[in-house]
This record gives C-alpha cells, structure tokens and sequence, in this order.
C-alpha cells in the first residue's frame, strides 16, 4: 500500500465534501468549469476526479444506473464502439444516510480509447474509468462521480507532453494511492453538509 493519504475536501461551496489525495488540483484554478460540476486533476500523471450533479434521471432504472452513465460518458467521448465494461457492483457510504440505511451508491468500471480536447482518434489514450451514481431521490439529483485513469499514453496525444507516451507508471511505483483506491475513498466518504445546495442546481 502507497504512503499517500486523503485528505477531507469540501466541494460546491462546502456544501458537500468527500476525502481524496492532495495532489488532485482544482481545475476551475486554471479554466472555467460549470457550476454543477467540480473537477481535479493530478497533472503529473494525467489522473482526474469529477463530481457532477445531474437531474434525477427517472427513467433509468436503479440497478443499471451506474452502467447507463458510464455508456452515457463513452457515448460523449466518442468511444461507445470501444467501451468495455470490466466491473459492475455498489459501493456503501460511510456518511451519508437513505432513511435508516447507509445510502448505497451504484458503481461501473470500464476500459475505453479516448482522445484529449479537440484532438482526434488517432490521438487516442486507453483510459480506465471508474464511475459512480448516487441517486439522491429526496433532492431529485444523480450525483455522478467519475475517476479517469490512463492505462496506454498515444505518443500523438496532448497527455505524452506532460507525462511519457506509452504505458502509465503504476501508482505504487510512484508513491500514489492507486486510482481504484483514490475513486473507492471518493464515494465511500461523499457526504453532504447542505441539502439547499441542490434546490438551485440542475
């Protein structure tokens, strides 16, 4: 196990916050971000964290709404023809409650060829990516939690200026708690401090 340890991080204002390492930076640091989304990057090794709050999409079912969005994600890349899903299952938070119960959150992993930006197909990086939803039906909102982890850099890629093309470091090598880890700690510890946050959002 890395050395590395998350760190409690408020997120929208505070309104919500949730642990992950501190060497994910804000991105709206750097350029504007929507509103219903908060986005961090590690640029050393070209890792995000994005948090988003969607409306309540109720017309996908429960079971498969992690699955749904993680097609949703690849089908908004470009990558729907090359998506594999590795893993599927639900994640218990630790904070945040659905009645009496911990609330549960939906979990999908998978496996797609992406481009950065603007850049096109023959740019492409294998990534990882892990997705979560939490369906706060009491707020009307699909929180989705996604975590990008690069597996393959293209040498044509904007990523091999930043980080060497070809296969990623292992985290472990570079003194990192693993992405699985850092996307598992994310959810797990995703808690929200003021519920009046998602009365103007959508």
């Amino acid at each position: 196990m890395a050395g590395e340890s998350s760190t409690r991080r408020p997120l929208f204002g505070g309104a919500i916050s949730t642990a992950f390492p501190v060497r994910f930076q804000d991105v709206s640091n750097i350029r504007e971000v929507p509103d219903h989304q908060e986005v961090l990057v590690d640029p050393a090794r070209d890792e995000s964290l994005i948090f988003e709050l969607l409306d309540l999409k109720g017309e996908v079912e429960d079971g498969g709404s992690a699955l749904w969005f993680l097609r949703d994600v690849a089908n908004e890349q470009d990558a729907a023809d090359n998506l594999v899903v590795e893993h599927s299952g639900t994640i218990e938070l630790a904070g945040l409650r659905s009645g009496e119960a911990p609330a549960v959150a939906g979990t999908a992993i998978g496996k797609l060829a992406v481009s950065k930006g603007r850049q096109g197909r023959e740019a492409q990086n294998i990534v990882r990516l892990y997705l979560a939803n939490i369906r706060l039906k009491n707020a009307a909102t699909d929180v989705v939690i996604t975590a990008y982890e690069p597996l393959l850099i293209n040498p044509l890629s904007e990523s091999a200026q930043a980080i060497a093309a070809g296969p990623a470091v292992p985290a472990e090598q570079a003194g990192c708690l693993p992405m699985s880890e850092v996307f598992r700690l994310a959810v797990m510890n995703f808690d929200v401090h003021d519920w009046n946050l998602f009365n103007g959002s959508g």
